[in-house]
């Protein structure tokens, strides 16, 4: 019997991607486990596999596709399968797109305020599951719920709640990013009642407010020809999807400190030298990183995520270095930087921006992080202040080092100053926790050494 094979969501905020490449033509062998074709998403390129075994009965979708719905059939699968339909699994190799390097990273979120507080780390999504959850992360393809809302579920928990009579939209999955799963719709009672679908009379709507319409170029009078039009890629749409919604959605406010950073610059030097045999080298990027995580240590509530079942704690500080690419922004990650010295962070950034060049980024590697940094002082910027990468709790923006005046006592001296900006998310992260956080972070910039105490 022949089987869909269907565009998988390859993240929980997927909605369409680009079949880029097919590993299998018509009338080929599969089995479960084969990389049989290439899906690029806003921000990578992964393989994904087959779910089925069986012979490639047709090829629905052509290599180069762009905009395939997910859960749409891209191929047919003519298998012993009872039927149904199955969405291909992402191998454990994915790619991702991504650039940069040097002493200042531009962090994904360092979009002026218009200006104000970039991310698309994405936003945050967690390491890949344990091979135990494979089998129910076969088919990440969501599902509709009777509303239009995006329902993840696997294809046995869909097939399983059709015989059920369950309806998938009001049941919370266990799964990975909440994917319903076999177990959650087995553990559910028959004719469980459907969500409903408007609110009660006399009470207030909560369907989103409609788009707001914006009119062409040609309406706001720009004539047609006077410009050229490049179309948006899966990646700018993203980010400036989730740039508007945090944005709009999330209330922040930013805290602005000044640096003396002659001692940090000095400091680098002399580790650089002692680096300089085997071939190492720390930029001041990676020095702040280190402060950072070492700061978000000692002020533990900086270190969190807004959720609307509380606040989320995170035990590690995890340090978001989104860098700008060609058509959009990306978060190369430092897990757990509180715990490495400046020379593996040098040495682990320096990876990620090769790696991510090469697209041989993991989705781990840069989806996530509980923190980012926003780094625009290579291009001379003074300061400003960036746009919250949800969920983390604030994204610390940082300018350039430069001489300026400074008063010591009653006497004017000159110092290399460097102004950063906090911007916090006020649900999780107020004032005076944003100002903890700054004061810890001031002493570690300002005399390095203090970083490894």
């Amino acid at each position: 019997m022949s089987i869909d094979i269907l565009m998988p969501a390859l993240s929980p905020t997927m909605e369409e991607g680009t079949l880029a490449k097919w590993h299998v033509k018509k009338g080929d062998m599969v089995k479960s486990g084969d990389v049989i074709a290439e899906i690029e998403t806003d921000k990578a390129t992964m393989e994904v596999e087959a779910v089925d075994e069986g012979v490639i009965e047709d090829i629905l979708v052509a290599e180069g596709t762009e905009g395939v719905k997910v859960n749409a059939p891209i191929a047919k699968l003519s298998g012993d399968d009872a039927g149904g339909s199955a969405a291909p699994t992402p191998s454990s190799s994915p790619e991702a797109k991504t650039s940069g390097e040097g002493d200042h990273e531009v962090v994904e979120g360092a979009l002026p305020k218009a200006q104000s507080p970039a991310p698309a780390p994405p936003p945050s999504a967690s390491p890949p599951p344990p091979p135990q959850a494979r089998e129910e992360l076969k088919a990440s393809a969501p599902a509709k719920a009777v509303d239009g809302a995006r329902v993840f579920a696997s294809p046995l928990a869909r097939r399983i709640a059709e015989q059920k009579g369950l309806d998938l939209s009001v049941l919370k999955g266990s799964g990975p990013h909440g994917r319903i799963v076999k177990a959650d719709v087995e553990n559910a009672q028959p004719g469980q009642a459907k969500a409903p679908s408007a609110a009660p009379a006399g009470q207030p709507s909560t369907a989103p407010a409609a788009p707001r319409q914006v009119q062409s170029l040609e309406q706001q009078g720009i004539p047609a020809g006077s410009y050229d039009l490049i179309p948006l890629d899966g990646m700018r749409k993203t980010v400036a999807r989730r740039m508007t919604e945090s944005f709009r959605d999330v209330p922040h406010f930013p805290l602005s400190i000044d640096l003396e950073i002659d001692a940090l610059l000095a400091a680098r030097a002399k580790i650089n030298a002692m680096l300089e045999k085997s071939g190492g080298k720390v930029s001041v990027n990676d020095m702040v990183i280190k402060a950072a995580a070492v700061a978000l240590m000692q002020v533990r509530e900086a270190n969190a995520s807004y959720t609307p079942e509380g606040i989320a704690m995170h035990h590690h500080a995890d340090i978001a270095m989104a860098v700008a690419v060609p058509g959009g922004l990306i978060t190369p990650i430092i897990r757990a930087a509180e715990t490495k010295g400046l020379a593996q962070i040098a040495l682990e950034a320096k990876d990620l921006a090769e790696r991510a060049r090469t697209k041989k980024l993991k989705p781990e590697e840069f989806q996530g992080g509980t923190f980012s940094i926003s780094n625009l002082g290579m291009f001379g910027i003074k300061s400003f202040a960036s746009i919250i990468n949800e969920p983390q709790g604030a994204i610390l923006s940082v300018g350039v080092g430069e001489k300026r005046p400074v008063v010591r006592g009653n006497e004017l001296a000159i110092a290399t100053v460097m102004s950063v900006t906090l911007t916090c998310d006020h649900r999780v992260v107020d004032g005076a926790t944003g100002a903890r956080f700054l004061a810890a972070f001031k002493p570690l910039i300002e005399d390095p050494i203090t970083m490894s105490v």
